[in-house]
């Protein structure tokens, strides 16, 4: 009598679909070559915006698509092909290329605006299963993003297929944007609003504490004086500086502890005998993740601000970092 044949886990199911999936995204490497190159041409001869259209899960494909070619330095935006058959093919202008996503490419309603497309000699780049299907045929350019396999064992519910759209998407993009040399700063400037984009754009010179906030005592003040100055100003530590206004040494909290540890008089011991000698400082316009990075390597929570004269501009303190989001 034959045992039972023992079920697979989930987790075993899982690694089926991700194996499966890794096949389908391996085979697109042999599919980069001239098509793709010509691909990238048209994008970047292209005067307009990309438009890219999908629908059903090619359709949220192609949204994501557009999202990450817009934020990667080539305009782009999605349209709905049904909406653009009533009205939204408005949107795309003649100096556009369009970018139609479909995996069998039969898809009817986005086959229904190819002529219109055609006739107004709109560059069409297809990302199709089906190299000999109407859509393929109708590109300018066709990308073949067939796979063998569907992780799906009904066959039905796209799920290779959309990866490996999703993953000739993101060639396409990133090919791009080494073609027109955008940087982190660029990326940034498209990033505003996120963690990310105030990683990238926030400066020192934005969030320093400036004038009367900022702790400062002269270096022949008492050790008393200085600590009412680190008590009003809340930062943890008071600069130092000489007659001239330059900074001269810094005082932290730490050394509050190491002094008080020692038989001194706070009343007449100065903040030079006692304070800590050539400081850490950074300039108003680095990056405040600069900043945040050498105070994690010095396992200090604060900096000062300096000018090329070593001048006081401001200090900025860790959590004013961290609220930021920044880290």
């Amino acid at each position: 009598m034959s045992s039972p044949t023992r079920q697979k886990t989930h987790a075993e199911r899982g690694i089926e679909v991700i194996q499966t999936e890794l096949n389908a995204i391996q085979a697109l490497t042999k599919r980069i070559d001239q098509r793709f190159e010509k691909a990238c041409d048209t994008i970047l001869s292209t005067t307009g915006r990309i438009v890219v259209i999908g629908m059903g899960k090619s359709g949220h494909i192609a949204n994501k698509i557009a999202a990450t070619l817009a934020s990667t330095g080539t305009p782009a935006f999605f349209v709905h092909p049904s909406e653009a058959s009533h009205g939204d093919l408005g949107m795309i202008m003649n100096r556009d290329t369009v970018i139609a996503i479909s995996n069998s490419g039969e898809t009817s309603e986005l086959l229904s605006i190819l002529p219109l497309l055609i006739r107004r000699n709109i560059p069409i780049i297809s990302l199709c299963g089906r190299p000999h299907s109407s859509l393929a045929k109708a590109s300018t350019v066709n990308l073949d993003i067939s796979v063998t396999t569907e992780a799906c064992p009904l066959g039905l519910a796209p799920t290779s297929s959309t990866t490996a759209t999703l993953v000739m998407g993101d060639a396409l993009a990133i090919a791009l944007l080494h073609a027109r040399g955008f940087s982190k700063k660029d990326f940034a400037h498209h990033h505003p609003g996120g963690s990310l984009g105030r990683k990238l754009l926030v400066t020192v010179n934005d969030i320093m504490h400036t004038d009367d906030a900022i702790p400062l005592v002269r270096e022949n003040t008492t050790l008393k004086e200085a600590l009412i100055e680190m008590n009003n100003k809340r930062l943890g530590m008071t600069t130092v500086v000489d007659a001239d206004q330059r900074l001269v040494g810094i005082f932290t909290d730490g050394d509050v502890r190491r002094s008080l540890e020692q038989p001194i008089n706070i009343h007449s011991t100065t903040i030079d005998q006692v304070m800590s000698h050539q400081p850490l400082s950074i300039s108003a316009d680095k990056l405040a993740s600069e900043a945040l990075n050498i105070m994690n390597e010095r396992e200090i929570t604060a900096l000062v601000v300096t000018s090329d004269q070593q001048l006081i501009k401001g200090v900025i303190h860790l959590h004013d970092i961290l609220k930021l989001g920044i880290h």
